[in-house]
C-alpha cells in the first residue's frame, strides 16, 4: 500500500447509517490499495479542524455524512496550502451535492466511486472568510427544507417547497438591502435570497435555475422582494411555480461576485447551516479550485 487515504465520517448523520456500513466501506478503500485512517467527528467543527491538522502526508480525505459533513472538509481543505482531492459517501438525509454530482445514495456504490471514479474540478463559493459548496441563503425560507416532510417533497416537490414559506409570510421579516453585481445594483426589501451552485437546495431539485454548471465560475442568484398587496403576493407564486411566468418582484441572475449590504445584521445560512449574522456579504466564485471524485463518465 502507498497510498494514504484520511477518511472522516459523521457516526450519526442521516439515521447513523454508516455504522452498518463501515467495514465494507473501509474493506473496499483498502482492497484499492490505500492505507486508512479512519476519524469519526465527535462535535460540530471536528472535521474542520481534521482535515487543517491531520491530512498533511495522505494522498485523498474521504468523508461520509451530510452536506453539512461536506463543508466542513472543503472548508478546512481550502485552508490548507496542498488541495487534495475529495471523497464523499452521503450519509444525510438530503445529501443536494451528491446529488448534483450524481453521486449515487448507496454507500457502498458511493465509496466504489471514490476508488474507481474521475476527479472533477468543483467550483467552490468564499463567504465573507468561510466557504460554502453550494448555497448562501437568507430570509423565509432558509428552514423550509428542515420543516418539510420528505414525503411532501417526493410528491410535491418544488410545490412543496413553496408550500410550506407561504405559510409563513404574514409573520416573515424583510430585509432593506444593497445588492451589488457585475455592474449592476439592485435595492429594496428582501424577503429571501439564494446563491447557488447545485441542481438542488433541501432536497428540492428546479429551483436554482436553467444550464447550471458547476464548474463555469458562476453563481445561480434568486432574489425575492417583498410583495406590496395580495396581487404581488399572486405574481410571486405564480412566478416561482411556473418558470415561464415573470414576476417583477423575482430577480434571477449568474454572476460570480456579489455584495450584499445592509444597516441591520442578517442571518445566514451556508450549506444549511447557520452562517452568522452579518451587515455586509462579500459571496466570490473560486472556479475549479477543488477536485472531488464522481462517477466516470
Amino acid at each position: 500500500m502507498d497510498r494514504r487515504m484520511l477518511f472522516i465520517y459523521n457516526p450519526r448523520a442521516g439515521k447513523a447509517q454508516i455504522r452498518s456500513n463501515l467495514l465494507d466501506i473501509i474493506d473496499i478503500f483498502v482492497k484499492a490499495g490505500y492505507e486508512v485512517t479512519a476519524y469519526p467527528t465527535q462535535a460540530r467543527g471536528d472535521a474542520v479542524k481534521a482535515v487543517k491538522e491531520r491530512s498533511a502526508g495522505y494522498d485523498i480525505v474521504v468523508c461520509s455524512g451530510g452536506d453539512g459533513t461536506l463543508d466542513e472538509v472543503v472548508s478546512g481543505m481550502m485552508k490548507c496550502e496542498e488541495k487534495l482531492p475529495i471523497g464523499y459517501v452521503p450519509a444525510g438525509s438530503t445529501n443536494d451535492f451528491a446529488n448534483s454530482l450524481k453521486i449515487p445514495k448507496s454507500m457502498i456504490k458511493a465509496a466504489d466511486i471514490v476508488v474507481s471514479g474521475e476527479d472533477f474540478a468543483c467550483d467552490i463559493g468564499t463567504f465573507n472568510n468561510d466557504n460554502f459548496i453550494y448555497v448562501a441563503a437568507f430570509g423565509i425560507f432558509t428552514d423550509v427544507s428542515y420543516q418539510t416532510k420528505q414525503d411532501a417533497k417526493n410528491v410535491l416537490g418544488h410545490a412543496a417547497y413553496l408550500v410550506e414559506g407561504v405559510k409563513r409570510l404574514p409573520a416573515v421579516r424583510a430585509y432593506p438591502l444593497k445588492i451589488s453585481y457585475s455592474d449592476q445594483v439592485i435595492e429594496g426589501e428582501f424577503l429571501y435570497g439564494m446563491v447557488t451552485n447545485s441542481y438542488s437546495v433541501g432536497g428540492f431539485r428546479g429551483i436554482t435555475g436553467q444550464n447550471i454548471l458547476l464548474d463555469d465560475g458562476l453563481f445561480e442568484v434568486t432574489l425575492i422582494r417583498k410583495p406590496s398587496n395580495p396581487l404581488d403576493l399572486n405574481s410571486i407564486i405564480l412566478a416561482l411555480v411556473d418558470k415561464r411566468v415573470k414576476s417583477e418582484h423575482i430577480y434571477t441572475f449568474k454572476t460570480s461576485k456579489l455584495v450584499v449590504e445592509s444597516e441591520d445584521p442578517v442571518s445566514w445560512t451556508l450549506d444549511g447551516e447557520f452562517g452568522g449574522d452579518h451587515c455586509k456579504a462579500v459571496i466570490e466564485n473560486r472556479q475549479q479550485v477543488l477536485n472531488i471524485k464522481i462517477p466516470r463518465a
